[in-house]
C-alpha cells in the first residue's frame, strides 16, 4: 500500500528524518512511536506531499508522492496535529467545500459529506459554527474532512492531544471503526495509546526508526531480561550450590533473608529455559520455593531504552562505520577500476611497440631484397 525508501530530511545540519525504510500494508493501523521532536510529524508531512524530502522515495500505491503528486494523494485523507478548520464555516459549509476542494462529484457530495458526519457522531452540529465547538469536536471535524473522497489511507498526526479522557476514548472508538474500511497511520509520543489502538508499532528516534513490528511481539523479541528472582527456604549454601549446577545459569547472587530463606538474583543465557530444572533440583532436595518471577520488561521499559539518548548515538556510531565502510570500499574499488585501465593503455601502447618495431622490420627487409634485385 505505502513504500517508504531511505528517506531523510536535513535542515543544514540537523536530520529530522534518516534513513527511513518500511511499509504499510492494507487493512491495519500502524502507530508511530516517538518522544517529541523525534521526526513524526517531518516522516508524515513528505508521505502526504507537504515537504518535499532531501533523499528517499514514498510512493502511496504505486504512485511517487512525488513525480505523480495528484495520484498519490487521492489516495491519502489528512489530519494534521492542527486541523485545517475555517472557524467562521458551519461544519457542513466546511466538509461541502472539503468535498468540492477534493473534485468529489457534485452528484455524490451531499452523500458524502452526510457519511462521514455520521461516522464522527457530528451531524446534530452540522449548523453550528467551527469556533462555537470543544476540542473534541473540532478534532471529529477533522478527522471527518480527511474521510471525504474515502481514501485508502487515512494519517492522523497526533489526533488525541489537548483532549480530556473522555474524548480520547471516543476518538479511538472512531479509530477502530475506521480501520474496517481504511488503513490508519497514526503518530503520538503517548505510549498507551499506540498500544491501545494499533496493529503494528514502529519506534522513531532522532529521525530513525529503531524498531518495529506489533505489542506482541516487541516484547517477546525485546522484552526478556533474562533474569530470575527466588525466594526459597535453605541454606544459602546449598542453594548456591544447586544453581550454579544448572546448564545456562551464567551468574548468581545468594543472600540470607527472614525465616531462614534464601533471596537469589540470577542471571542466565537467553537460549535456555532453565526454570523447569531449577524447580526439579531444589524440590529434590526439599527446599520450599516461595516466590519464582520471571524478570521482564514493559513496552514503557522497551519504548525508553530504544529511544534513549545512548542507545541512537549507538546507532548513529554504527551507521557512521558502515558509510565509512562503504565510502572506503568504493574508493578501492575506483582505484582497482583505474589501475586496470592503466595496464589496459599500457598493453595497448606495447602491442603497438611491438606492431611498429615488425613493420620497420619489414619495411627492411623488403628494401633491402629490392637493392639486391636492382643489382
Amino acid at each position: 500500500m505505502i513504500k517508504v525508501s531511505n528517506l531523510s530530511k536535513k535542515y543544514g545540519d540537523h536530520y529530522a528524518v534518516k534513513n527511513l525504510s518500511f511499509e504499510i500494508e492494507k487493512g491495519k493501523v500502524y502507530g508511530f512511536l516517538g518522544p517529541n521532536g523525534a521526526g513524526k510529524s517531518t516522516t508524515m508531512n513528505i508521505m502526504t506531499g507537504y515537504i518535499a524530502a532531501s533523499a528517499g522515495d514514498v510512493e502511496i500505491d504505486g504512485h511517487d508522492i512525488l513525480k505523480e503528486a495528484e495520484e498519490a494523494k487521492k489516495c491519502i485523507g489528512y489530519l494534521p496535529e492542527m486541523p485545517p478548520l475555517y472557524q467562521d464555516m458551519t461544519v457542513k459549509e466546511y466538509l461541502d467545500f472539503v468535498a468540492e476542494l477534493k473534485k468529489v462529484a457534485k452528484s455524490d457530495r451531499k452523500k458524502q459529506v452526510e457519511e462521514v458526519m455520521k461516522k464522527t457522531f457530528i451531524t446534530d452540529m452540522q449548523g453550528r459554527l467551527i469556533k462555537n465547538l470543544s476540542k473534541g469536536y473540532k478534532q471529529r471535524v477533522g478527522l471527518a474532512q480527511a474521510m471525504i473522497g474515502n481514501p485508502d489511507v487515512i494519517i492522523l498526526d497526533e489526533p488525541t492531544v489537548g483532549l480530556d479522557p473522555k474524548q480520547i476514548i471516543e476518538i479511538r472508538e472512531l479509530i477502530r471503526e475506521l480501520k474496517k474500511e481504511h488503513t490508519v497511520i497514526l503518530s503520538s509520543h503517548i505510549l498507551s495509546e499506540v498500544a491501545e489502538v494499533c496493529d503494528e508499532i514502529m519506534i522513531i528516534a532522532k529521525g530513525r526508526l529503531v524498531a518495529s513490528g506489533s505489542a506482541e511481539n516487541l516484547l517477546k523479541e525485546l522484552g526478556s531480561s533474562n533474569t530470575i528472582e527466588l525466594t526459597a527456604k535453605g541454606s544459602k549454601k546449598e542453594v548456591n550450590e544447586i544453581i550454579k549446577s544448572i546448564d545456562g545459569v551464567k551468574s548468581c547472587t545468594v543472600d540470607n533473608a527472614a525465616g531462614g530463606c534464601v533471596e537469589c538474583f540470577i542471571s542466565y543465557d537467553d537460549k535456555k529455559e532453565i526454570r523447569d530444572d531449577l524447580c526439579k533440583k531444589l524440590v529434590s532436595k526439599n527446599i520450599y520455593i516461595y516466590r519464582l518471577l520471571n524478570n521482564s520488561k514493559s513496552l514503557e521499559d522497551i519504548f525508553l531504552e530504544l529511544t534513549d539518548d545512548a542507545y541512537v548515538e549507538k546507532i548513529e556510531r554504527e551507521e557512521a562505520a558502515k558509510e565509512a565502510e562503504e565510502k572506503a570500499k568504493k574508493e578501492a574499488e575506483k582505484k582497482a577500476k583505474k589501475a586496470s585501465i592503466a595496464e589496459q593503455i599500457i598493453d595497448e601502447m606495447k602491442d603497438d611497440e611491438d606492431e611498429n618495431e615488425k613493420t620497420d622490420a619489414e619495411t627492411t627487409v623488403e628494401t633491402e631484397t629490392d637493392k639486391k634485385e636492382e643489382e
